[in-house]
């Protein structure tokens, strides 16, 4: 009941402060608000439990090859094998392999991520479907008819939730053609290791029946997934799959080079799905937080200042006989309206940004995409406020009806104690501080995204076209594809505005990695060191003006003409680093390269014959996006297809072709998928998009932080004027100059912000320290971010005590030894 009344005299106080009031509210809204949706992000994404059956039971398999630089390596069929017969820990194995098709039956021809699966994998998942049936033993092997599953997001997104779709026949082309049925859709669940929207059985890949796959052990392109035995223990598991694999190695010692340093890895499923955000997100809640503490911070000096202006009020209640509790109850309720009020603010304003952090966070992690607000963010503005109303009850000193030395009655101004006047200050500094570690984390990010977005390429990417042209090979013959894609060269480079015209079986920068670490090859006359492995190199196919299309200059030698296709000679290309790798002060062009890796005869096209170099060209790094040597060997298309990228020079614009671009082609095949138009310049920009997006949220943690701390150490500094005006007024009247005044406001609003700088910089060290401990490849930024940062800190805040210092330099004389 006291308390009620407490609130009731809380709004009549606070609405004689409406300007304060709003200021707390909006303050605390943003710091309140900021932690709901990270919180929410952080639960949806690491804490909220998986779908799947048991998940506890579910680990992830992976081997990988630090030497090769692949941290997953996949498994081949004959390594699976080898587990399942030797691994008791583990009751069940299921296998993922990640294959894109061109799917025809299902609205629009279009290409599609898809998982090929054996019979047992949903069982070993732990997963259930919403319509239909899932694949099972039933569908497993090279007798069964085809079947395929649709994820629950493929079905609600492009087929928009059409219970039809059951039942339906649909084609299946990637290195050749198959049919299968769909059977069922899978209930909403975290599609791992990629982003996939159907799943087929092994009948519906060509080449997973093929002897190759089936036979070789160095095929890698198989995920593997299993389910603990009943009383076995990861821990368990992990031991006796690092001891077999190590028999494996030993066994089949060709298989795994030395120098490759082969091994395998067991964790949770969860652990791993959610191992690639947890970093970000962790950072993410970390700046939250810091963006709280400055929220909290400012909010403090506004509390404190008023109190300080109250202290007449708050004198005569106490000289009438209220007791600090008393007096304590009333400041509590005030803090608690204010923060209760900036709570539902900011809980308001957190639903729209868990949309936009939902998005961000789903380029780490897949789970972002599915998040749901639920009550939790309510609890989690509570907590928030019931902490700032407490810490905020007691920022301020209470008077006492006995103290001598406590605050005196009113007196016609206002005056700052020593103890209040170092809690402004050190609050102010608080805010300075956290300021700076948001701020240089995002100058750190802000410095990596500059350096990868201006690094050179050497191409004029703004107008060259890409698109997606994948291969249908249903009814087809080898020539009559390779004839497909001669004609559509043909009839695009006769468009207006077009100047040249190629088509390749990846795309810069986008198809990074997808080759793996290189394939071995030798050359002729290259003699290698004993103990040494063949030097490896990245393979490409392309059709005869691509390098002109993408404006990489010759070196010596020829393109790729119209007599290097399918039955002719096999020839290649290489670039300047191999070149000089292999034949160093030597002419290159036809002499012979060999690929050597045990691997190339699994890749349909290859051949283990030597192969005449027909040109050398300039070094074109398609992986990275700060180019560096490149090791490529280049193969004419026609002898190397199994994929296609149409690639398109024009001195328009480039957007404007898309249009006639697909008429054309869907005029030459009905049911030719024509996507992802776009041009390299934008490619390559999508690829930095993580970058860009970290540097976007970091920065708008840092820039919102940083509008606070100058406001309050305007706040702090604009009060400490006002409280010093009779000080300032008797200065002036014995002759001190106004520009001293001016100069020492100023000096002290910089001193804050150098301590604040300075704890700062302690402080990001000790944190960096810290987290270095439990996460991998933690970094210090280096020393430009952190100076740029301290300079626009101590920049904002000299601006920010620019005008409290002008107003003490303005004090009037008469009226400051009037004010007491």
């Amino acid at each position: 009941m006291l308390f009620l009344n407490d609130l009731k005299t809380a709004v009549r106080s606070l609405s004689n402060a409406k300007g304060l009031t709003i200021t707390v509210v909006l303050t605390l809204a943003l710091g309140i608000g900021a932690n709901a949706a990270i919180f929410t992000l952080v639960r949806g994404v690491l804490l909220r439990p998986l779908v799947n059956r048991d998940e506890n039971r579910l680990i992830y398999i992976r081997q990988n090859a630090p030497g090769l630089n692949a941290d997953d390596t996949a498994f081949s069929v004959p390594e699976i094998q080898d587990l399942r017969n030797s691994i008791k820990s583990v009751k069940e194995f299921g296998d993922f392999s990640d294959f894109q098709f061109t799917v025809v039956g299902l609205g629009e021809p279009r290409g599609v991520r898809a998982g090929v699966v054996g019979g047992n994998y949903f069982e070993v998942m732990g997963l259930h479907p919403v319509l239909g049936r899932l694949i099972d033993m039933r569908d497993d092997g090279p007798n069964a008819a085809g079947a395929a599953v649709l994820t629950y997001r493929f079905w609600s997104t492009v087929l928009k939730k059409d219970p039809s779709v059951i039942g339906k026949s649909i084609r299946l082309e990637s290195l050749g053609a198959r049919t299968a049925t769909v059977v069922g859709v899978l209930e909403p669940s975290v599609p791992y290791p990629d982003e996939t929207q159907m799943m087929v059985n092994v009948v519906c890949s060509p080449h997973h029946l093929s002897a190759t796959m089936v036979t070789g052990r160095v095929h890698r392109m198989t995920e593997l997934f299993g389910r603990l035995a009943p009383g076995a223990t990861l821990e368990q598991a992990r031991a006796e799959l690092v001891s077999v694999h190590q028999t494996i190695m030993k066994d089949h010692a060709d298989a795994y080079p030395a120098s490759a340093k082969y091994g395998i890895e067991t964790r949770l499923l969860r652990d791993q799905i959610t191992s690639g955000a947890k970093t970000i997100l962790l950072v993410l809640l970390v700046a939250a937080a810091l963006v709280f503490i400055i929220a909290c911070s400012n909010v403090a000096n506004l509390i404190l200042a008023r109190t300080v202006r109250r202290e007449g009020e708050l004198a005569i209640r106490a000289a009438l006989g209220a007791s600090n509790s008393a007096l304590r109850r009333t400041l509590l309720a005030e803090s608690a309206l204010l923060c209760g009020a900036g709570a539902l603010l900011g809980v308001m304003s957190a639903r729209p940004m868990v949309a936009i952090l939902g998005s961000y966070a789903s380029r780490f992690s897949v789970r972002a995409l599915d998040l749901e607000v639920d009550s939790s963010m309510l609890w989690v503005g509570a907590g928030l406020a019931l902490i700032a109303a407490v810490v905020l009850a007691f920022v301020p000193r209470l008077p006492s009806a006995d103290s001598s030395n406590g605050i005196g009655l009113p007196s016609g101004s206002v005056r700052i104690t020593g103890s209040t006047s170092r809690r402004l200050r050190l609050f102010a500094v608080t805010q300075i501080a956290a300021s700076f570690l948001l701020l240089a984390g995002a100058s750190m990010l802000v410095k990596t995204l500059l350096h990868l977005q201006y690094a050179q390429t050497g191409l004029d990417t703004d107008h060259v076209l890409t698109m997606d042209v994948p291969m249908m090979s249903y009814g087809k013959t080898q020539e009559q594809i390779a004839s497909f894609y001669r004609e559509t060269i043909r009839r695009v480079s006769e468009l207006p505005g077009v100047d040249k015209v190629a088509v390749a079986v990846s795309v810069p920068w986008r198809d990074g990695g997808r080759f793996g670490p290189g394939l071995q090859f030798t050359a002729e006359g290259h003699v290698k060191n004993p103990g040494d492995e063949d030097q490896r190199a990245h393979f490409r196919a392309v059709s005869p003006g691509y390098f002109a299309a993408l404006g990489v200059p010759m070196v010596a030698g020829r393109d790729f003409n119209e007599s290097d296709r399918l039955g002719g000679e096999h020839v290649a290309i290489i670039t300047q680093s191999v070149a000089q790798r292999m034949f160093p002060n030597q002419d290159a062009v036809n002499r012979h390269i060999t690929w050597t890796d045990p691997v190339i005869k699994f890749i349909p096209g290859f051949t283990p014959d030597p192969v005449r170099i027909v040109g050398v060209y300039a070094d074109f790094d398609d992986e990275h996006v700060i180019p560096g040597p490149q090791m490529t060997i280049y193969h004419p298309f026609e002898q190397l297809m199994f994929g296609g990228n149409l690639f398109v020079r024009t001195s328009a614009n480039p957007y404007g072709l898309i249009a006639p671009l697909t008429r054309l082609i869907h005029d030459m095949s009905t049911d030719q998928p024509v996507e992802h138009p776009m041009t390299l310049s934008d490619v390559r920009s999508e690829v930095l998009s993580s970058d860009r997006l970290n540097s976007i949220v970091f920065g708008g943690f840092a820039i919102v932080a940083l509008a606070i701390a100058v406001v309050g150490v305007a706040g702090v500094l604009a009060f400490s004027v006002s409280a010093r005006t009779r000080e300032f007024g008797i200065r002036l009247a014995i002759g001190s100059q106004p520009s001293r005044l001016l100069t020492g406001v100023i000096a002290q609003g910089a001193v804050m912000a150098a301590v604040g700088i300075i704890t700062g910089t302690v402080s990001g060290y000790a944190l960096a320290r810290l987290a270095n401990r439990y996460f991998d490849g933690m970094q210090m930024p280096s020393t430009l971010p952190v100076v740029a940062s301290a300079f626009v800190l101590l920049g904002a805040a000299l601006v920010a005590s620019a005008l409290p210092a002008a107003r003490a330099a303005r004090v009037d004389v008469i009226q400051a030894l009037r004010s007491d």
